[in-house]
C-alpha cells in the first residue's frame, strides 16, 4: 500500500484537490538510499510551495497530527495564518496558570463560563474561548468545546487560531470547511477509483495519481458551472455526466443507423473490435 500527504484549497465556493506527497517510512528510505521526510515535513513543504497572492488571507485548517511549532511558524513565515485542532495533554498558560487544556477543563471550567455557539447547520455547542500560550507557541487563540451540552469531566474538543481578531462562531465556521479534504477522500476512492490502480511502476503508479488530481478537479469545475441553476455534489456530476455520455452514443447510434452506415464501422469507430 501507499501513504500519501496532501492539500485542499477551499476558496469562492470551489473545493480543489491542490497537491499531494508520498510519504515513505524511515527504514525504507534507508534501505533505497532516498532523503526520508516525515509527514509534518511532506505538509510543511507543499505549504511553502502555495502560491497564494499577497493581498490574501490564507488560512490553513489542519487536524490535531499536524499542529506543531514547526508548522506554525511555516505557516507564518507565508503570511498565513492557521486554525488547527490540538490534543487536550498539551499545556496552556491562562492567567499564569500552567496547565493541560483536559485538566483546566476539569478544573476551571463551569457552564456559566461558557457561551452557547450555532454553527450553520452544525449543531450548539458550548464554548470556553481564551488567549494564551500554547506550548512553546506564542499567544493564540484557545477553543474548548463540547457539543450540546457541558459535561462536566468529559474531554472537549481543543481547537487553536493564529488569528486573534476572529471570533468564536467564525473560526468554528472556518475549522469545518477542513472536512472538505474528508469528503475528497471518499470521492477519490468511491467515484474514481485512487486506490484501485494496478500498475508495477511507482513512476506510472504517481502519473495515475495526477490524472485522478485532474479529474476530480475537472469535474469540481464543471459541478460549479452546473450548480449556478441548482446545487449539485460531485457525485450528482459524475452521475449526470454518465448520463449525458450514454445519451450522446445513444444519439450518435440512431444516426449511424439512419445513415445505413456499415455496421463494422460502428463498431470499429466505438473501439468495440480490433
Amino acid at each position: 500500500s501507499h501513504c500519501l500527504v496532501t492539500s485542499h484549497v477551499v476558496a469562492e465556493g470551489f473545493s480543489f484537490s491542490w497537491d499531494f506527497r508520498p510519504y515513505f517510512r524511515e527504514a525504507y528510505c534507508q534501505e533505497h538510499h532516498l532523503p526520508f521526510k516525515s509527514k509534518n515535513e511532506l505538509a510543511m513543504e507543499m505549504i511553502r510551495n502555495f502560491p497564494a497572492y499577497e493581498d490574501e488571507q490564507v488560512y490553513v485548517l489542519m487536524d490535531s497530527w499536524y499542529s506543531s511549532k514547526k508548522m506554525m511558524d511555516t505557516c507564518n513565515a507565508k503570511g498565513f495564518h492557521v486554525i488547527a485542532a490540538v490534543k487536550s495533554n498539551r499545556k496552556i498558560c491562562p492567567q499564569g496558570i500552567r496547565v493541560s487544556m483536559a485538566e483546566f477543563a476539569n478544573r476551571y471550567i463551569e457552564n456559566s463560563d461558557l457561551h452557547s455557539v450555532t454553527v450553520k447547520d452544525k449543531g450548539r455547542f458550548r464554548v470556553y474561548s481564551c488567549e494564551s500560550p500554547l506550548a512553546e507557541m506564542e499567544n493564540v487563540k484557545i477553543l474548548l468545546s463540547w457539543e450540546k451540552k457541558f459535561v462536566q469531566g468529559k474531554t472537549p474538543f481543543c481547537l487553536l487560531c493564529t488569528d486573534l481578531t476572529l471570533d468564536v462562531v467564525t473560526i468554528l465556521e472556518y475549522y469545518h470547511v477542513r472536512w472538505e479534504i474528508e469528503t475528497s477522500y471518499r470521492y477519490f476512492k468511491e467515484l474514481l477509483g485512487f486506490d484501485q490502480y494496478q500498475l508495477l511502476s511507482f513512476k506510472a503508479i504517481e502519473r495515475y495519481w495526477v490524472i485522478q488530481y485532474l479529474t476530480q478537479n475537472f469535474l469540481e469545475h464543471q459541478r460549479q458551472e452546473w450548480s449556478m441553476s441548482s446545487p449539485l455534489t460531485l457525485g450528482d456530476t459524475v452521475r449526470r455526466i454518465r448520463t449525458e455520455s450514454l445519451g450522446q452514443l445513444v444519439v450518435y447510434v440512431y444516426q449511424e443507423g439512419l445513415a445505413k452506415t456499415p455496421l463494422k464501422e460502428v463498431l470499429k469507430t466505438l473501439k468495440l473490435i480490433a
